[in-house]
């Protein structure tokens, strides 16, 4: 099978199972499962970027949090941001080239993306808020 991207960044969501899963399963938001499923049809690999752990497998079993990138300071953001691209460097998931599909907001985005200097960048949802990134996620994923 050929993708469009090499890999697919999905931001966590507030929406959460109570109990212990899987990353893939623990978000129960509608916009989440639509950016998943999106994800799994454009890119080879997908990952999830959480404000508390960081850069997660989907397969990877967490228990639930209530943590969030969008009130935490630039200083936070950036911390944040140096600790998942030393995750994505030490995985060896990107080189020269590599095209990562970003689903997710401005604050999980804005410290991390510049640190992945030399990929190429794809935010089809940018410029979006969010009834606009569910209307147009599923307009994708009826294709």
């Amino acid at each position: 099978m050929s993708f469009t991207h090499d890999i697919a960044l999905v931001s966590c969501v507030k929406g959460k199972k109570l109990t212990n899963a899987p990353a893939r399963d623990l978000y129960t938001s509608a916009l989440f499962h639509k950016m998943r499923s999106y994800a799994q049809m454009q890119a080879g690999a997908w990952f999830i970027l959480s404000a508390k752990y960081g850069l997660l497998h989907p397969d990877t079993v967490i228990e639930p949090y209530e943590q969030t990138l969008n009130t935490a300071s630039t200083i936070d953001r950036k911390a944040w941001a140096e600790h998942v691209c030393q995750q994505i460097r030490s995985a060896h998931l990107i080189r020269p080239g590599t095209t990562i599909l970003w689903l997710a907001g401005r604050k999980y985005m804005d410290q991390l993306q510049p640190m992945l200097s030399g990929c190429v960048h794809a935010n089809p949802m940018e410029s979006m808020r969010f009834g606009q990134r569910l209307s147009w996620l599923n307009q994708q994923l009826a294709q």
